[in-house]
């Protein structure tokens, strides 16, 4: 697959570059030093890094990696060009995944409509120069660097992609927003089998960050919470990594199986257009046309259960072939995971059980055909010990739908799936992905916000 870009704009002015006194900001564009007055940025630098620092932005392989000492003293690090900011649809959802991710919920804390503008301008403006890297602008010596450093003296691209998404808490009364909800948006409930951590769950907004290297995702993270100190506060974040292919096609997760194999074609229009974009002319407001619904789940995967099973009852269990990624009915180890599952001539399940993961996801009957097409985005995480000092590992399933709807018809049916036991959903919530911010006029939100 080819990731889906559009033609890169022109390079709009850096709006944290200096300003010649007296010279005139572009409309609708804000100077940087504006919003030092706001709310949100009273807080100070070193107390926005000392906080997101004790959160934990380094787990215990980021440790580790920081006390190592043999170390090449010089490794040269490829760049790559930056993903478009700017379009009618977000980058971080067609976009090819990276390989590190942060998902980072937030409860907005800002006093009312205009604060809540001015947090969305900060967050446009300081994502559009992340993504765009380059040199970040000088300061005085007397005052705080405008950069935290972590990258060096200037900001590699890395493929960042920062993309932002709203949960249903943010349209209550405090903004005057409620009228102007997603049809569909609601808070996440748990299924049956979950076991929700309200402070890993919910959240008025979804920050999505993506590189390929972590210290990017870091860095860009750092750069948000400073910037936004006193609009919004962290209620949960979850880090993940995409593993490599092994050997070829789309990356295991810790179970070792493939995982993501039945997605959208990234270069097919058409089909985006049906399974993943709000389209206009709908019964969704007008300002959400272009956007998606986003559902984050974070589950915890019972390893050490899992591994007692043999391959063969696993296969069973996920309705794929574990070496392969094919269905079960291809019996070759070097049968291609693209093979179509067919269920028509199994009726009973002899081959694919029913209760197996993929064919309750997708039946492949007439009845749940529109309930069965969604795009996975999905990342492995890593937090070990869990409280009980055990392995804490599992799966940032994330993915992207037209209608919020088509995933939760979709749980619903995997509430009797056979990996039921070896797994314990434990949070997320579901969200709205906004639009693309369209030009270096425009801001996250702005079509809601007017």
């Amino acid at each position: 697959m080819t990731e889906n870009r559009q033609p890169r704009p022109a390079a709009p002015r850096d709006p944290m570059a200096p300003h010649e006194p007296g010279a005139a900001y572009p409309a609708g564009e804000c100077p940087a030093g504006f919003f030092a007055r706001r709310s949100f940025l009273q807080g100070t630098v070193a107390a926005g890094l000392a906080g997101a620092a004790g959160a934990g932005l380094l787990d215990g392989s980021g440790a580790t990696a920081l006390a190592a000492t043999a170390v090449p003293a010089r490794t040269a690090v490829r760049d790559s060009k930056p993903i478009p900011f700017h379009g009618y649809h977000q980058a971080g959802i067609v976009t090819l995944p990276q390989r590190d991710v942060t998902f980072m919920a937030f409860d907005v804390t800002a006093d009312d409509r205009q604060a809540l503008t001015d947090l969305f301008r900060t967050l446009t403006s300081r994502a559009r120069f992340l993504t765009a890297g380059g040199t970040p602008p000088r300061t005085p010596p007397d005052k705080p660097p405008s950069d935290n450093g972590i990258l060096g003296p200037e900001i590699p691209v890395s493929d960042l992609t920062v993309t932002v998404a709203l949960g249903a808490s943010l349209f209550d009364g405090r903004y005057g927003l409620a009228s102007r909800k997603p049809v569909q948006l609601v808070t996440m409930k748990a299924f049956a089998h979950d076991d929700l951590d309200p402070a890993l769950s919910q959240g008025d907004m979804l920050v999505q960050i993506c590189a390929t290297n972590r210290d990017t995702t870091v860095h860009a993270l750092l750069d948000l919470l400073t910037h936004t100190s006193g609009g919004m506060k962290e209620r949960w974040r979850i880090n993940g990594t995409r593993n490599p292919s092994r050997p070829v096609g789309v990356p295991r997760d810790w179970f070792g199986f493939k995982d993501g194999i039945a997605n959208p074609d990234l270069n097919d229009t058409a089909q985006l257009n049906q399974e993943v974009w709000v389209q206009p002319h709908t019964d969704e407001p007008g300002w959400a046309a272009g956007g998606t619904y986003q559902v984050v789940r974070i589950v915890h995967f019972k390893l050490e259960e899992w591994q007692k099973l043999t391959v063969a009852q696993q296969e069973r269990i996920f309705g794929r072939r574990k070496a392969s990624g094919a269905p079960m009915y291809a019996t070759d180890p070097n049968a291609s995971d693209q093979l179509d599952p067919i269920y028509t001539n199994d009726p009973q399940g002899l081959i694919t059980p029913l209760n197996s993961h993929v064919r309750l996801a997708n039946p492949q009957t007439p009845e749940t055909a529109s309930t069965s097409a969604i795009l996975r985005r999905s990342y492995d995480y890593d937090r070990s010990p869990d409280v009980r000092g055990g392995l804490d590992l599992g799966h940032a399933f994330c993915c992207f739908q037209r209608e919020l709807n088509t995933y939760i018809a979709m749980q619903t049916r995997l509430e009797g799936e056979a990996l039921v036991p070896y797994i314990t959903p434990q949070g997320g919530g579901y969200f709205f992905a906004l639009p693309g911010v369209r030009d270096s006029q425009d801001y996250y939100a702005r079509g809601l916000l007017v």
